[in-house]
């Protein structure tokens, strides 16, 4: 509690005036602060992604934009019962990626088969991509630029080129 000290010049009325105006200064103070615990209460469960250089679908369309929604325990643990990721392993991030990305270009049936089409650079993309929503919750990252030293950050997720 701050003390106040009342001069023989300054009336007790003034002094009541500043001490009601303080309490509704503090709530005007907090009034940003509120908005910031609803954006805490929402949850983004889908992030939008453009692949570096994207799916050539059968009649040679190129796919580049696309959505991953965020990754359940069952997307988790469907891939260790699939009869192809006990053969190959490897085949694991195959069928998780096909599980999570929800739309690419106008292909909305995102399957196994179509993973498999995708370029090395698209798929290890995909697979940095989701390691960062699911663990991270988002796909900023903070870089350094090695000439200046600044520091800033940058949206994964892609964009035009020379914009990720």
């Amino acid at each position: 509690m701050r003390r106040r000290t009342v001069t023989p010049g300054a009336g007790l009325e003034e002094v009541l005036d500043d001490l009601a105006a303080a309490p509704a200064a503090r709530e005007e103070a907090a009034a940003p602060a509120r908005p910031r615990e609803r954006e805490r209460d929402t949850l983004q469960t889908e992030f939008a992604f453009e692949l570096p250089r994207g799916y050539v679908d059968d009649e040679g369309h190129v796919h580049r934009g696309g959505t991953m929604r965020l990754a359940t325990a069952r997307d988790e643990l469907r891939p260790q019962i699939d009869l192809r990721v006990k053969e190959n392993p490897a085949y694991l991030s195959v069928v998780l990626l096909s599980q999570v990305i929800t739309r690419l270009g106008t292909v909305t049936d995102v399957h196994a088969g179509i993973v498999e089409r995708m370029y090395a650079t698209d798929v290890a993309f995909l697979q940095d991509f989701y390691r960062r929503i699911n663990s991270e919750g988002h796909t900023h990252a903070a870089v350094t630029c090695p000439l200046c030293h600044g520091s800033f950050e940058v949206d994964l997720s892609g964009g035009r080129l020379g914009e990720s």
